[in-house]
């Protein structure tokens, strides 16, 4: 079955963007984008809430035929648009970029598309991923730690009533001074159970 990933870059302090969706502190260089481009490249789709898949489609779908992009960001504009996209949100009934709209998230639904043929599914933000985690539907966590602190913003861990037990898997820092902190779910305790 596939596995649901939540990854995030947060700063120190644990925000995943600053205030007005600023993330220019996020220290993506080649070689974090190359790693990032090879775990991504082998996923089975990403999951997305509306406003995080709009600022993806703004920008992606041309990226690679733009001059200053770098050759990693050129290669994941292609992952990008080639990649399955489950874009949940109560407003939009059609996107583009190979897109399926859902409007909620129903545990049994999700369940059918973890059980699909394929490579895991990805997600990043908050709010699609506080939704997820408070129904016990992420598999594993791969927080990149930028190394600064922005004092403010939103959280990814942001649900005051979910809890998790995680065991960590993988841990890997980066030249430009990001780490990578992976953990899988061990019991993570669903709505229905709760």
């Amino acid at each position: 079955m596939r596995k649901i990933i939540l990854q995030n870059a947060v700063s120190l302090d644990g925000f995943f963007e600053g205030p007005g969706r600023d993330i220019s502190w996020h220290r993506v260089d080649e070689e974090l984008h190359q790693h990032m481009n090879d775990e991504l490249s082998a996923m089975g789709g990403f999951i997305a809430g509306r406003v995080t898949h709009e600022l993806m489609a703004e920008y992606w779908p041309a990226a690679d035929r733009n001059p200053e992009s770098s050759p990693a960001e050129a290669v994941f504009a292609r992952i990008w648009r080639g990649m399955p996209k489950y874009v949940f949100s109560r407003t939009l009934t059609e996107a583009p970029w190979n897109t399926t709209v859902i409007a909620d998230v129903v545990p049994e639904h999700i369940g059918e598309l973890k059980a699909q043929a394929g490579g895991d599914l990805v997600m990043s933000g908050a709010d699609l991923a506080g939704t997820f985690m408070r129904h016990g539907l992420i598999d594993e966590f791969r927080i990149y730690v930028q190394p600064v602190v922005i004092g403010q913003g939103p959280r990814v861990f942001q649900s005051p009533d979910f809890t998790a037990d995680l065991h960590l898997v993988e841990n890997r820092s980066f030249g430009n001074g990001v780490v990578l902190l992976r953990y899988e779910a061990l019991n993570v305790p669903s709505a229905a159970s709760a």
